[in-house]
Parts: structure tokens; sequence; C-alpha cells
């Protein structure tokens, strides 16, 4: 690794150090887990490490095992965790999408209880390329380049006006599917579109100022091809699939999401397997965040706590 490439990652470790991340909807989540003297519980997205360190202080008996696919939190954020609890914790680097192939090669399981946060943090945003409609980055919006090759530019480039149009109604539910489709295409055959401010701007002239709410107008756009290009929805799939039969009998899985499609697909897996008979839900309404933490953290105000836990036979 060349002197350069050492120093660009060190500043991207301090930057993530002094970006303030707060976990969302910690004390519900303490709470669904129903934590337990000695249990062991499995946070299968670590991010900066602020729900498994609640586990961790909540219960001084717990054990954690962390994981998350983005190898610079987990070696930012992960070293001084273990430093606090040595013995305690212990960190994964892997995709829960692989949830099962995890298991097996690190010989983990079963748990007491399983977390996962689908949002996608603020560090990511403000700091990985493509994210963020603010800065002007390339646009790759990959969370774990090690884990994905296609880009977020390569979709832009490739994909059929059709297809564009199905990724923008199908991720985004964007009203202007059809129009900014149309003027992608029209656009590439002049430049290619490789950066988030080319893709931002193209946007805002083709959504009318009528039509504009609060958020940025190409805020959807890139949420459907963030969701695509890291198949985010068929990795929550594999993993609620994956998780149940990591669980101790009575474990629970605590899921939370940040969107309508995230939301509905734990929503009907939990009730699918509660009619099998394999889980019984214990929230039977969504849980949100409370006043008091929407006036101190805003990224909450879009997070859905779900949570399940296994039938004892």
């Amino acid at each position: 690794m060349s002197i350069s490439h050492q120093n660009q990652k060190k500043e991207k470790q301090l930057d993530k150090q002094n970006f303030p991340h707060k976990s969302v909807l910690v004390q519900e989540v303490l709470e669904y887990l129903d934590l337990k003297p000695n249990g062991v519980y499995l946070d299968v997205t670590f991010g900066a490490g602020g729900h498994t360190r609640a586990i961790l202080e909540s219960e001084p008996t717990s054990e954690v095992v962390a994981v998350d696919w983005d190898k610079e939190s987990l070696e930012t954020y992960g070293p001084p965790l273990q430093e606090e609890f040595p013995d305690r914790l212990k960190l994964v680097w892997g995709n829960f999408s692989l949830l099962y192939k995890l298991a097996k090669k690190e010989k983990f399981g079963p748990f007491d209880g399983i977390l996962a946060d689908f949002g996608t943090s603020q560090m990511q945003i403000t700091q990985g390329a493509g994210f963020s409609v603010y800065r002007d980055t390339p646009l790759d919006m990959r969370m774990s380049p090690a884990h994905q090759k296609t880009t977020a530019a390569q979709i832009l480039k490739d994909a059929s006006e059709d297809e564009l149009r199905e990724i923008f109604w199908r991720y985004g539910q964007e009203k202007f599917t059809k129009q900014i489709a149309r003027a992608i295409v029209e656009q590439r055959r002049k430049n290619k579109i490789q950066t988030t401010l080319q893709l931002a701007k193209l946007v805002e002239q083709v959504v009318p100022k009528s039509s504009r709410q609060k958020i940025h107008p190409a805020t959807r756009i890139f949420q459907a091809l963030r969701i695509c290009v890291n198949k985010e929805l068929d990795n929550i799939t594999s993993f609620l699939s994956a998780a149940v039969h990591l669980l101790k009998p009575e474990g629970r899985l605590v899921c939370i999401s940040f969107h309508s499609l995230e939301d509905g697909l734990v929503k009907e897996f939990f009730a699918d397997r509660a009619a099998l008979g394999d889980l019984k839900i214990v929230t039977p309404k969504v849980v949100v965040a409370r006043k008091e933490e929407l006036e101190q953290n805003l990224s909450a105000r879009s997070a859905k706590l779900r949570a399940a836990q296994l039938v004892k036979r």
C-alpha cells in the first residue's frame, strides 16, 4: 500500500471518529431484545457500534458478535470497544445476507437475540462516494466495494429506459419516473453521467418546482439506485431466513427499517412465520421513536422497529 493511500485511509478513519453518529431506538432495542444474564447476542449491522455498546453496557454478563460489511467501520470503531470489553465482543467482517455461511465459517450461534438495523448510516451518506445529493463525488454507491461490483454510474450507463423506470419506481416510488428515465437516456447519448452533481442537477431540471417537497428532488432516485446497487431488499430476505435458524428457543429477532419497502419485508416475514407457528410477534404495532429522541436525533424520524420471538418447541 502506498504512503499516500495510507494517509487517505487514516484521514477517512479520523473523519469517521469525529462524525457524531447516533444509533436510533437504542432503548427500544434493549427492551425488545429482552437481555438475559450471560446472554449471547448478534448485531449484524455494527456500524459505529452504538447498539453493540448499549447491549454490553446494559447487561454486564452478555457477549456480542458484531458483523458489518463496511471494513473501515469495523477497523475504526471495533478496536476501542474490544479494549473495553476484551472477552465479550467478537468482530466479524461480512455481509449479513450471507449470515448462514458466516455462521458456519466463524462457528458462532445460536443466539439469545439478533439485531439488524437496515438504515444507511449518516457517515456513509456524507463520506461515501455517490450517496449524497449535496456532495459532488463519483456515482459509486457501493456500501462495500469488496462485496459489489456494479456501481450506480454503470447502471445509468447500461440500463435501458424501461429498466431505469422499473428501478426508480420499485425502489424509490418516484412520481416522475418516466420523465427522469427518459432524460437520463437522452443525456448519456451526449455525455456519461458519472458524478452525483450531474445526476442531481439533471433530476432538478426534470421535476417541476411546483411538485417539489422538503427533500431534494433527486433523493428518491438516489435511494433507488443505492438499493439496486447494494441489493438491499434481497439481502434482507436472505438475512431473515437465516436469522431464524440461529436463534435459541425464545430468542428474539429485532429489525429496524427506514422505509416502507424494508418494513414491508419484515412485517410479511414475521406474519408468515407466525402463521406457521415458528415465531411469535412481540410488537403488534410498529415501534417508532419517542418524542425525546426525535428532538435529539432527526435520523430517528423514519425508523421503524419490529420484533419477534422464536417459539419454544
